[in-house]
């Protein structure tokens, strides 16, 4: 099949549009305007992104990002944000891994898959979050869903149908309710998916005479069901209950082929690995709020409990083939991890006639995770069985002043943590870790506005970044006969200490950043001589620490508005146990242009990408990617949006280093070239909804 036919087909389709939707249009009657002007107006002049202070805020109910499939992908085209190769962390360009709202909740990675994109109103992504955010982020993705304003109710079917190496398909359903003080949301979604990957690592081991190479490529076959629901109760102009719940179910089915040339000393073996492989993942998470305010003090008071589960298991049966002979098999790996989270939280809002706000706030916090390995070794009929017990006590205090001295804007705030953390194997007599320790957290916020158009902020963070639950159990992946990936307990939280500026122009805004961090989460590799297998796995590197300036430069003509997003970082990542490369500074560069097109077309062209990386210990290549998609609204209830992303297929992500005498270079392909075909239907009218909701709990985003 020629693989450019797709490109050119959509590039006709694209420029088609162009030249038979321009300004060359025929009049249309004078009834027939008035109709119509107000839904025109309110079209073009809502602005698909914005930018206030470096923070960035996307519209995402009225553009063009409505129609993509899931919210892991749409966050993906957004400023600085970056996804990671396998879709389970998400990065904001010289912030790091950001903080995840959903409507005031937090969350994490498996929230997001649980949400439709077709219920999301808005996205914004704060730069420097203040001590309300928990301590856990240098920067905030923020969620809001779609509600609207009126009684009544409103249902959205919505149909996208991707096209990538293999055919994938997304079924979802949205409704939403309101009556008096009642409303409710519900959504259900099936997916079934069709993902791709590939890697390979290149590695030499000097000191052992090893020199080995792996190429692996998986197919996965996915079934998803994701749903929701929402009941909102008003109990009067400032109190309100409510209680979410939102899950998804997942079983994959998928095939891994390995093919490795290992040469240790004078001994060369190919071997052809294949393992067949099950694998579930259910997450189901649960909000109950209640605020209520004393009118007396003039005081809101809110408080919330929430539960959350993530339960995964993967069965595997390995059988390799050594030197073209026959496939015998290796092993038999069943494997289980899960963990239960549960908070509750309370926040105090206090404000006074001179514009000042006091907050003050506490939280508590538990989690119990369990991780079970069970490995069959054919070879010689032994099985390895281990059962690993995870404990952790999170107890959280802050407070914050706010407000505004003349021309100063002004925010400090503070946040005390005692964390407790206990980790044994049931074999063990004595915890395997035990760690207690209490951290203070400040952040203080000037901003000083020099005119109407132009201010300047300058601000100080202290925060943490704690691994996730899953990263510290026992689980391992088999690879091939010398290689396995790890998972490690040991892990310790990163702490990092932050100073920015922004001086904000318009729209226009420029940000300087100094960070530096202690303890930050790499990955490394493990020979064991005795064993002969390498283990690769996250550890706890010595520092880090960079300067980021930051421009976005958003800019509108008429019909085409364009956000641009340009960021130079110099990294620097160090370890006794790495070899020092080179630091270098790179940029990452993001242009969005939207085109209004007369007759309701939207026309989207996008490209992201990053220059070479030198970080000290790692090399990465450069990369970029082009996005096109054209929408239009028929009759008012009909959608139809056509999606074409990474056009010119730049998939390739390569990585270069040496850490404890191992040279390695890795190379990673990821199925992103891709022709999508979105259909939405929706119908009944919504009115003014009271929907809240708030923050319970620190640690649901670590719960995957």
């Amino acid at each position: 099949m020629n693989l450019y036919l797709p490109l050119k087909i959509f590039l006709i389709l694209f420029f088609f549009l162009l030249s038979l939707f321009g300004y060359a249009q025929n009049k249309t009657p004078k009834d027939s305007i008035s109709n119509k002007l107000n839904e025109v107006v309110v079209t073009q002049n809502k602005k698909t992104f914005t930018n206030t202070n470096g923070n960035i805020k996307v519209d995402v109910a009225n553009s063009i990002y409505n129609s993509i499939p899931n919210t892991v992908d749409l966050l993906a085209k957004l400023p600085t944000v970056q996804v990671s190769s396998d879709k389970e962390s998400i990065l904001v360009v010289g912030r790091g891994n950001p903080l995840i709202y959903i409507d005031n909740q937090k969350v994490g990675m498996n929230d997001l898959n649980a949400l439709a994109v077709v219920d999301i109103k808005t996205i914004e992504i704060i730069q420097n979050p203040s001590s309300k955010y928990e301590a856990e982020g240098r920067s905030v993705i923020f969620i809001t869903r779609r509600f609207s304003k009126k009684d009544g109710f409103r249902t959205e079917i919505s149909e996208v149908t991707s096209f990538k190496k293999k055919y994938s398909n997304y079924l979802g359903f949205n409704t939403s309710f309101k009556k008096n003080k009642i409303e409710w949301k519900a959504n259900f979604n099936y997916n079934q998916l069709q993902p791709w990957e590939n890697h390979s690592i290149d590695y030499q081991i000097p000191d052992a005479e090893i020199a080995s190479k792996y190429d692996v490529t998986a197919y996965s076959k996915k079934r998803q069901f994701v749903f929701g629901g929402s009941l909102f109760y008003k109990i009067n102009d400032d109190d309100y209950f409510s209680f979410s719940i939102n899950s998804k179910l997942q079983k994959d089915l998928f095939p891994i082929n390995t093919i490795t040339d290992n040469k240790n000393k004078e001994i060369i073996n190919n071997v052809v690995t294949y393992s067949d492989n099950e694998n579930k993942k259910n997450f189901i998470n649960s909000f109950l709020n209640y605020s209520k305010k004393i009118k007396s003090l003039d005081t809101q008071v809110f408080t919330g409990f929430q539960y959350s589960n993530f339960d995964q298991g993967m069965w595997s049966q390995v059988e390799n083939n050594y030197n073209n002979t026959q496939f015998e098999l290796a092993q038999l790996r069943d494997q289980k991890f899960k963990v239960n989270v549960f908070s509750g939280k309370i926040d105090v809002e206090k404000k006074f006639k001179n514009e000042m706000k006091f907050e003050i706030g506490g939280l508590y916090a538990s989690a119990d995770s369990k991780s079970d390995l069970d490995i069959m070794y054919y070879e010689n009929s032994e099985n390895e069985i281990s059962h690993y017990d995870f404990k952790e006590q999170n107890l959280a205090g802050y407070s914050q002043l706010s407000g505004k001295i003349k021309k100063v804007d002004f925010s400090f705030g503070f946040r005390v943590e005692n964390t407790n953390v206990n980790g044994k194997f049931k074999t063990d007599l004595v915890p395997l870790i035990n760690k207690n320790y209490t951290n203070f957290f400040p952040k203080v916020q000037f901003s000083v506005a020099i005119d109407s158009t132009k201010s300047i902020s300058v601000n100080y963070a202290k925060s943490i970044s704690r691994p996730n639950y899953s990263s510290l159990s026992q689980g391992t992946t088999y690879i091939n006969p010398y290689f396995l990936y790890a998972r490690n307990i040991n892990l310790d939280p990163t702490i990092v200490n932050e100073i920015s500026s922004i001086f904000q122009y318009h729209d226009k805004s420029v940000k300087l950043t100094y960070y530096q961090n202690t303890d930050p989460v790499y990955n490394s590799f493990f020979f064991d001589k005795d064993l002969n297998i390498m283990t690769f796995k996250d550890v706890n590197f010595d520092k880090e620490s960079a300067f980021v300036l930051d421009f976005e430069l958003p800019f509108t003509y008429k019909f085409w508005t364009t956000t641009n997003s340009l960021v130079f970082v110099s990294e620097k990542i160090e370890d006794a146990s790495a070899v020092f490369l080179s630091s270098k500074p790179y940029a990452y560069y993001y242009s969005n242009n939207e085109f209004k097109l007369p007759k309701g077309y939207t026309a989207v062209l996008a490209f992201r990408g990053i220059t070479k990386q030198n970080k000290g210990v790692f090399e990465r290549n450069a990369r970029s990617i082009v996005d096109m998609a054209v929408s239009k609204t028929f009759f008012k209830n009909w959608n139809c949006s056509l999606n074409f992303n990474n056009v010119f297929k730049k998939i390739n992500e390569e990585e270069v280093f040496t850490i404890n005498n191992i040279n390695s270079k890795a190379r990673y392909l990821v199925d992103e070239h891709e022709i999508s075909i979105s259909i939405k239907y929706s119908f009944g009218k919504v009115k003014e909804t009271e929907f809240k909701g708030k923050s319970m709990e620190e640690n649901s985003g670590r719960v995957n």
